[in-house]
């Protein structure tokens, strides 16, 4: 057969193909009418239309294979530290000149290190999440944690840019701790979660040096806050057992056991260990005397650390069953851990090992609260560029009022978060280099459960909204937007939930005997008597004044009823700290020279919520005991186990 009889037959397939002519079953198809810049006839009412035509046809928009001409433009990731405003206006107000120089310039540095390459990094990591090999081909049982190369890589990065070591090497004094926070807060988003080792390897590095870096930790704190990727640790945090998590003093079942040489050996099993790929870890556990007895509660708690393999590269006594299925941070390596003879060495007084490890919570929980802030700056500026593009219903999304409302309340609550980190930051840089004034401390000690308690709730409401301006491709898993919202579930659930920590925050008042208040009361008020002179900012002010009233009047009647009371009022007592003391900073930075309308207008749109909402609650009777009892009939009425049980 000729190349052109060949031509003429693939036409006429084409033809048939085209206008429903099944050849094999004999019957033929009147399709519709299609709409297009031509008519298309059927073939019964023109039998005699040429092949070219078709193929003509066959190129409009949608014809076979073609999808048609339209592609959204997606949003477009910037560098993140020369467009975030509220940043560069703190850093401004706040860093001396010299130092906001350099600092400026490595951050400008560093937001475009994160366009360029890390972000593509952090996406890998979380496409490529780790996996567990119990055995390797020859049978024997080497539970070997696997993790992508992107992952490795953020170890690199993290050591090159002093993610950890800047805040210890204390360049900038008190402001290197705040200059570590604001690099942490341009990565995590793109970190891959990378983060999460990280606030466990600042925390290790905090404790001993808490501990005045005793001799036989010097290596591993070189190693922590190293700059050298060859040299550089992660550490891990090992304290969550079957029992549970924040309870930590019923919960601990692992026993330590002398050894001759001054060391311990532990058994147990951790129920939770995150960034379980780590070089060393910090954990507790039980000291048994001669007799092997133990004493239980928070008194028989030691402090240990260990490293995770030996010097053949052999896991140090440590079994791992598994890995943990969560519905987020799947980036991050979580185990199941049977201890079985682990090396560990005591480094905390025996039974002191819960205030000992003080330390790493505190770092920790402060991570937490960058990342729960950076998480809401990065979704609202995916949101607010996707808004440039997206055009629906005759115009930019970004030219809807409504639309651009929603947006400009998301953007109130993560300054708020922002302006909670920062301080919380500058306090802990002051604390750490011996300059912090007594208020100081006592204010750093109640705003670091607050900050990670309300901001772990800030970052899901509004990074769940940030995913409804993306429209329904907020909701496809390969634009890499569900990720973000998996991701900052964990950070109301880690490092202890809104209740515990809410009841962290009245240990704190109780254990000062009320001085953390009277810091938070003086803080407050000196910030609003600055305010109180700029008429922009009267209504503002005016609305905290009475919101920080009515905290004092609620705190002077809990006062006279009791722990039980306050108890019940922890969760609305520790949000009425937030939002009063995050107005404080609004108002305070709002009155600032330098501040711009912007400012002003934030102050105005934070202060008019309920601000006080225990004051709020407390009125309306919701801390009596007949609420009490309503509470516990509501939440299991017509449940079997209200009957009898409870």
């Amino acid at each position: 057969m000729t190349r052109t009889k060949k031509g003429v037959k693939l036409i006429h397939l084409l033809v048939a193909q085209r206008f429903g002519k099944n050849r094999h079953l004999h019957i033929h198809y009147q399709p519709a009418c299609y709409m297009s810049s031509k008519s298309i006839a059927s073939p019964a009412a023109c039998p005699d239309i040429q092949p070219l035509s078709v193929l003509e046809e066959m190129k409009m928009p949608f014809s076979r294979a073609l999808i048609g001409n339209f592609f959204q433009d997606q949003p477009r990731l910037g560098n993140q530290f020369l467009e975030d405003s509220i940043l560069q206006s703190y850093l401004r107000r706040h860093l001396p000149p010299v130092v906001l120089k350099e600092a400026s310039q490595d951050l400008g540095r560093f937001g475009q290190r994160i366009v360029d390459e890390l972000d593509t990094l952090g996406r890998e990591c979380e496409l490529s999440p780790p996996h567990l090999e119990h055995y390797d081909a020859w049978g024997r049982r080497v539970d070997r944690i696997i993790t992508c190369p992107a992952w490795k890589k953020m170890k690199d990065v993290s050591a090159e840019e002093g993610l950890v070591a800047a805040a210890y090497e204390r360049k900038f004094s008190s402001w290197s701790r705040l200059i570590q926070i604001v690099k942490l807060y341009l990565y995590t988003p793109s970190s891959g979660y990378f983060s999460c080792p990280l606030a466990m390897t600042d925390g290790a590095a905090k404790v001993i040096e808490s501990l005045g870096r005793p001799d036989a930790l010097q290596d591993a704190f070189r190693n922590l806050t190293s700059r050298d990727p060859k040299r550089f640790w992660t550490s891990g945090q090992w304290m969550t057992e079957r029992k549970g998590g924040s309870d930590v003093a019923y919960g601990t079942e692992t026993v330590a056991r002398a050894q001759a040489d001054g060391t311990y050996k532990l058994y147990g099993y951790k129920w939770f260990t995150s960034a379980t790929d780590s070089d060393m870890t910090l954990t507790l556990g039980r000291v048994e005397d001669a007799q092997g007895q133990i004493i239980p509660g928070t008194k028989g708690l030691s402090l240990f650390y260990l490293e995770v393999r030996n010097a053949k590269g052999q896991l140090n006594g440590i079994e791992v069953q598994r890995l943990k299925d969560k519905l987020g941070t799947k980036q991050v390596p979580t185990a199941e851990l049977l201890l079985d003879g682990v090396k560990a060495l005591r480094i905390s007084p025996e039974g002191r090992g819960v205030a000992s490890i003080s330390n790493m919570l505190t770092i920790t929980r402060i991570h937490n609260t960058v990342a729960a802030a950076s998480a809401m700056r990065r979704v609202i500026n995916l949101a607010r560029e996707y808004a440039s593009k997206r055009f629906v219903f005759g115009r930019l999304i970004k030219d809807h009022p409504l639309h651009i409302q929603t947006m400009a309340r998301m953007e109130v609550q993560a300054r708020g978060a922002f302006f909670l980190l920062m301080e919380t930051a500058r306090l802990l840089g002051l604390e750490e280099t011996n300059m912090a004034t007594e208020q100081d401390q006592h204010l750093l000690r109640l705003l670091t459960p607050i900050a990670k308690l309300y901001t772990g709730k800030q970052a899901v409401a509004v990074i769940s909204e940030g995913l409804e301006c993306f429209g329904g491709q907020g909701y496809m898993e390969d634009t890499g937007l569900p990720a973000i919202l998996r991701d900052a579930q964990v950070l109301t659930i880690w490092e202890g939930t809104t209740n515990i920590l809410s009841l962290d925050v009245l240990r704190s008042v109780m254990k000062s005997q009320g001085q953390v208040l009277s810091a938070f009361f003086a803080s407050a008020q000196e910030k609003l008597e600055v305010s109180s002179t700029i008429p922009t900012l009267s209504k503002s002010t005016s609305r905290l004044l009475q919101a920080l009233e009515n905290l004092k009047d609620f705190t002077q009647k809990a006062g006279m009823r009791g722990n039980g009371f306050m108890e019940l009022a922890a969760r609305d007592f520790a949000y009425s700290l937030a939002k009063i003391y995050i107005g404080c900073l609004f108002v305070d930075h709002a009155a600032w020279a330098g501040a711009t309308e912007s400012d002003v207008y934030c102050a105005e749109r934070w202060s008019e919520q309920d601000l006080c909402p225990v004051h709020t609650a407390e009125s309306s009777g919701c801390y009596n005991s007949d609420a009490v009892s309503m509470d516990r009939q509501l939440v299991y009425e017509n449940s079997p186990l209200l009957k009898g049980k409870l």
